[in-house]
């Protein structure tokens, strides 16, 4: 990862050197974006564009501290409308067809009748486990939570009132609490900063507990198995058959070793026919304070080409990038027949195997911030909860929120 940041600054560094008036500076917090810039100025010659990685680009967007295109996470807000300008006239037959889209990936960049942001991509989560477990399971392309129980409880093996062998705990990721309070009916929304249904979180919450009592005996029992047997990798502790399934959303499967995915199968999440997709999917938009539209557009318009993106992906792994990134920026690219297509020529455990795009769920507007509150708020009381049962043993969501409000003012 260390060499891989040092080609991003060098390729930085190179890019700058570019004509002003036919140079997109891109402001982005996916360091490939930097490969991708050199290909792009490779391939043409009449317009160029400068990366610039910034961790969190919209906090520092101003009227006269502006790039010229941005591409990340997060970008979709209550500002949004106010901070880029519409791309309604980059969409079209002749320019870029809408259907070439996932169509739920494109309509949340919208507000009202205008596009704001284009998708660029995106996850969804995902059990793994091991291959010659597959035959237990009734679905060759999802799961649901019924049917993970089951197939856990079956795998558990108790000795002496302890657990040798056990099939799924959801405390062993915070990002599945997550995921599954989601598919529960809980929902964070944006409210200066963060809002949230009560009742919800408290139902979904009760699910996850009522899970770990009903499956795997108590929180307790969760905790001594995962402290006893977690000091190796989760792929392996699935390969020796100490436990049956993990949660891995498709940013991580896809990096995992060929041995790994030699071994291992997985299946999507998938709840009352919903897959939710993660709230990090990354977008690109033109800032209203933009100088260089007309590069930040032709980079747009080369950029959503199915063609291009089978030779960005091909690029990535010449340049081994893709050993340490998943696909187009991280993900699924929005753009369906380069998921669906392309993908496969470069992770053939994909073919044939991407659910269909009805069943995707878009997540409600995060706030801004969203990230550190996930890390800092959310998460820690998901996974308090989750092992403390008791609500009324564990710090209240409000008042953990409260208190990160008033230390970060």
């Amino acid at each position: 990862m260390r060499i891989f940041k040092a080609l991003f600054f060098l390729l930085t560094a190179i890019l700058i050197s570019c004509n002003d008036n036919k140079t997109a500076y891109i402001w982005t917090d996916r360091p490939e974006m930097a490969l991708y810039g050199e290909f792009f100025n490779t391939v043409q010659n009449q317009y160029k564009v400068s990366i610039r990685y910034i961790e969190f680009p919209t906090a520092s967007l101003g009227r006269s501290n502006s790039p010229d295109l941005i591409v990340a996470s997060y970008l979709k807000n209550s500002s949004t409308e106010n901070n880029f300008k519409s791309l309604n006239n980059l969409l079209g037959a002749k320019r870029i067809p809408v259907n070439i889209f996932y169509p739920r990936l494109l309509t949340a960049g919208r507000v009202e009748r205008n596009q704001y942001l284009l998708p660029v991509s995106f996850n969804i989560p995902a059990l793994i486990f091991s291959k010659d477990r597959e035959y237990l399971l009734s679905n060759q392309f999802t799961i649901n939570f019924d049917e993970i129980k089951k197939l856990s409880r079956d795998f558990n093996v108790e000795s002496r009132g302890t657990y040798t062998h056990m099939g799924f705990s959801p405390i062993w990721s915070n990002s599945f609490l997550l995921t599954a309070a989601a598919l529960t009916g809980t929902v964070f929304r944006e409210a200066n900063p963060l809002a949230w249904d009560s009742a919800a979180l408290e139902r979904s919450m009760n699910f996850i507990n009522d899970w770990t009592n009903e499956i795997n005996t108590s929180s307790q029992a969760e905790e001594d198995f995962t402290f006893k047997y977690f000091f190796e990798p989760p792929e392996r502790l699935i390969k020796s058959g100490r436990i049956l399934f993990f949660y891995m959303e498709s940013s991580e499967l896809f990096l995992l070793s060929e041995e790994s995915k030699n071994a291992l199968d997985f299946r999507w999440i998938m709840e009352q026919n919903r897959i939710p997709i993660t709230e990090d999917s990354v977008y690109m938009g033109i800032p209203r304070w933009a100088k260089s539209r007309q590069a930040a557009r032709a980079f747009i318009l080369w950029f959503y080409n199915i063609e291009n993106q089978r030779l960005l992906l091909e690029y990535s792994r010449t340049n081994r990038i893709n050993e340490n990134i998943f696909g187009i920026c991280g993900g699924f690219s929005a753009l369906s027949a380069v998921t669906e297509q392309v993908y496969p020529l470069f992770y053939p455990e994909l073919l044939g195997r991407m659910p269909p795009s009805e069943h995707f769920v878009q997540p409600n507007i995060p706030p801004g911030n969203w990230v550190a509150i996930k890390e800092r708020v959310v998460l820690p009381y998901l996974h308090d909860r989750a092992r403390g049962g008791n609500a009324e043993r564990v710090i209240p969501l409000e008042r953990r929120l409260n208190d990160w409000i008033r230390l970060n003012r």
